[in-house]
């Protein structure tokens, strides 16, 4: 798009009119949205609305920097730019407001988020890419302030990428690394860690990364005082300003209500970025918030009136109205009659997307309505089930809770009638939860042929010459394959490139591919995995290695609010599929001894969770998940490394099934289930075991999330009437989540003989040395007497009790 000097330089003064009005047309619309949104959530219509209100104008800039091919990472704030660029209708915006599950109705995530959050669409309805060069991108929004700066970094890295890497294929995904990664926050939530690392990051990289900073001197209700040193983010980071001798940001300060300069100022950073792939931060003040900061509350508990007086005149819509009139583009008269028919269209779009989302509503409570009457005459409960339907008639806006709360209350009054008017009530709620339950809880994972699920097993193939190994040789060599195999892939982390990973599975190949594919990073395990997610998003497929398992909570949120829910939040139509390598499982102490996986498995569903015993097990996960399109945490054993395996003669090709559980000890007395490290010591414990007459059969889980999808343990029990869950980490962690998916999805109980039984590590941390492990996690012993006493339980005679 041209600047505003480019704008009055080569069209016509009535073009230009033309350009400038219709912008204005945009910032009335964005704003009348907010205005009417925020009435919609006080009438009960929605339930709870944050808008853009005070800062149309430099979103309106920004769209006139952004082209086709650039990425949008923001926040809830960005509904102008969204309608600048033509990704957002009053409609939709309604739509979104309501919590329409229809994607093509509400297309920014099928009613699954509040309103305010945008993004658009990098997949088709079948999972496949599109031309992401031929159109205008934005990731898809999350709540968590500064929870967008992660992603971003990876976004802009793509590029670099792009722009560098030969033999990569960058159809539909770039051309030439020219594409610009637009960032927006709020200036409150620059104070997180997650901005200061990215900018840290981003400052290191050199990547072409545009950050606005929209700054209305509040956070919610707390004054930037409070926030932010010296009450000014741009001055705080000077340290950051490149100069002619170090390489830095570009930082440039415009007013938020000025429309001639913001459009200059966002033409001059897309130019520096696009061009120079510098990254530049744009700080936007004396911006304003004109409803407060949502419908939660009102912003006059909070500011002073000198403060709602000063908002009131350097509002950005009217300044900007006050330009235009200043500047002869438009009378005020010609301004109004923009203004009134504004107002009546978005009221029309608005009651069109209220109708569009009730009305289905409506005919499936007038389907109920009809199956409760016909129910009523036929059941002695007849004047309750009546009393039932009388008042869902009378509900004028019904949600899909009231239709079907009645509809299974009705039920309980026929509890042992057998008739057709209840088997139809009945299979008319099934039917109907059936689908209304899929709006909802669709596409956590992939549901493609490129899922996970669907990558057939290839066993590691061996022959007589094949050696016995370190475990790390077997990690290092397969991943040599997998980078010549797919030129798209890249490795990076904390001690990844130059060294070749702390365990040396990289080894030397840094110097084999080059540092941008192998490559080290800072300290910083949340923006290791933001780089990761934005290069995923944009067709890259990237390994993000996180030092040691322990360390994964420093990126955490980003995992869990991001990542996690990237496929779910947008209904199947952005993907990010991207693989976190770490370690863990008994090392040392307090810190590295790499058992959380109890949190794990609850925060991060969307992820899957890969516990390999050994390398070549780990090194077939990754194969696997190099065919597919889910992204994955896998977690390789950390003493493993220096075991003996056997080197596979086909490396980059064999791969490991995800979900499927391997029997590694037949047994007939005693079903044991682990994974990681500790099967070894189960092994060994079975092993010992047999010495006393006990046959344990040994399962190891392999994959935590999906798990055991061929219900292979249960088969096991239904043999041995006996289950022992082994794991190391805390009592109630991920011990509890295996015996829930073996009692409660597998239904075990069936054929217990024995009560189930976990059996795991003490509720602290491990303590350091040899003596802390041995005291602080299952040993061999411990397993071997555990199991013993559930045997002793069941026969004591054949199993008297050790002393």
């Amino acid at each position: 798009m041209q600047s505003l000097t480019d704008l009055k330089d080569n069209i016509s003064f009535d073009d230009f009119k033309a350009e400038v009005l219709k912008d204005y047309k945009v910032a009335v619309t964005s704003r009348e949205c907010s205005l009417l949104g925020r009435r919609e959530v006080l009438t009960g219509k929605a339930k709870f609305g944050i808008f853009g209100d005070g800062k149309e104008v430099p979103q309106l800039a920004m769209a006139k920097a952004f082209k086709k091919g650039d990425w949008r990472s923001g926040y809830y704030r960005d509904q102008t730019f969204m309608m600048a660029i033509g990704e957002l209708t009053v409609e939709q915006f309604f739509a979104g407001l309501y919590a329409n599950t229809n994607l093509e109705l509400e297309p920014m995530s099928a009613g699954r988020q509040m309103g305010g959050h945008f993004v658009t669409h990098s997949l088709d309805e079948n999972g496949n890419w599109k031309d992401l060069t031929k159109q205008y991108n934005s990731s898809a929004d999350i709540s968590p302030t500064a929870g967008q700066m992660p992603r971003l970094l990876g976004l802009a890295q793509a590029s670099k990428i792009f722009k560098e890497f030969e033999n990569v294929n960058a159809a539909k995904f770039s051309v030439n690394g020219n594409e610009v990664a637009w960032g927006t926050i709020g200036n409150a939530s620059t104070s997180e860690g997650l901005f200061f690392e990215t900018i840290n990051a981003a400052g290191v990289l050199q990547v072409p990364m545009i950050t606005s900073i929209w700054d209305d001197e509040y956070g919610i209700s707390v004054h930037a005082k409070h926030q932010t040193t010296k009450e000014n983010i741009s001055e705080i980071l000077k340290g950051f300003q490149r100069d002619k001798d170090n390489k830095g940001f570009e930082i440039l300060r415009v007013k938020g209500w000025d429309y001639a300069n913001l459009i200059e100022t966002y033409i001059e950073a897309g130019t520096i970025a696009r061009n120079e792939h510098v990254p530049v931060i744009i700080h936007v003040t004396e911006l304003t918030q004109p409803q407060g900061h949502s419908t939660s509350g009102s912003h006059e508990r909070y500011k002073s009136g000198e403060r709602l007086k000063w908002e009131s005149e350097y509002d950005c819509n009217k300044k900007m109205r006050e330009w235009i009139i200043e500047s002869n583009f438009a009378t005020n008269e010609t301004l109004t009659n923009i203004e009134r028919t504004i107002k009546r269209e978005v009221k029309q779009q608005k009651t069109k997307a209220w109708n569009t989302f009730l009305d289905p509503i409506k005919k499936e409570r007038n389907e109920l309505v009809t199956l409760i009457h016909e129910l009523s005459k036929s059941s002695s409960n007849s004047v309750f089930i009546s009393k039932l339907k009388e008042t869902l008639e009378v509900i004028s806006e019904p949600t899909r809770k009231d239709i079907l709360s009645h509809g299974r209350k009705a039920l309980r009054y026929v509890i042992g009638e057998s008739t057709l008017e209840s088997t139809k009530l009945k299979n008319w709620i099934n039917e109907r939860f059936k689908a209304i339950q899929h709006e909802f809880s669709s596409h956590l994972y992939c549901e493609t042929d490129k899922s996970a699920l669907h990558v057939t097993e290839v066993k590691p193939a061996y022959n007589d010459t094949s050696e016995l190994v370190d475990g790390r040789i077997i990690i290092r060599d397969n991943f040599d394959a997998i980078f010549s195999k797919h030129p798209e892939t890249l490795v990076f982390g904390e001690d990844t490139g130059n060294i070749g990973d702390v365990n040396q599975g990289l080894e030397g190949l840094q110097a084999k591919y080059g540092e941008l594919r192998v490559a080290d990073t800072g300290i910083r395990e949340a923006t290791i995995i933001g780089q990761g997610i934005g290069m995923a998003l944009r067709g890259l497929r990237p390994i993000a290695e996180i030092q040691y398992l322990d360390y994964v909570l420093y990126a955490l949120n980003v995992i869990s609010d991001d990542l996690a829910t990237t496929h779910y939040r947008t209904k199947g139509r952005q993907k990010a599929p991207l693989i976190i390598r770490t370690r863990g499982h008994r090392l040392e102490g307090i810190w590295h001894s790499g058992s959380q996986m109890g949190g794990l498995l609850n925060l991060i569903r969307g992820v899957l969770v890969l516990v390999p015993r050994n390398m070549t097990k780990a090194a077939g996960f990754y194969n696997t998940l190099l065919e597919s399109d889910d992204p994955a945490l896998v977690v390789e054993c950390l003493n493993g490394y220096r075991l003996k395996e056997r080197l596979p003669a086909n490396m980059g090709n064999f791969k490991t099934p995800i979900g499927v559980v391997e029997t590694v000890k037949d047994g007939s007395d005693i079903t044991l289930v682990s994974y990681g490290s500790t099967l070894r010591l189960v092994e060994e414990a079975a092993k010992q075991l047999t010495t006393v007459g006990i046959d344990a059969e040994v399962i190891d889980i392999q994959s935590l999330v999906p798990f055991d999808i061929h219900h292979d343990i249960v088969k096991s029990i239904a043999k041995t009437n006996r289950i022992v869950v082994i794991d190391e980490d805390v009592p109630g962690g991920a011990s509890a989540y295996i015996m829930d998916k073996i009692l409660n999805e597998q239904n075990a109980f069936e054929f217990l003989d024995s009560a189930p039984k976990t059996m795991s590590a003490n509720a602290h941390r491990p303590a350091y040395g040899n003596d802390g492990d041995y005291f602080s996690k299952p040993s061999t012993e411990d397993i071997f007497e555990f199991v013993y006493d559930v045997m002793h339980e069941l026969s004591p005679i054949d199993f008297p009790k050790l002393t």
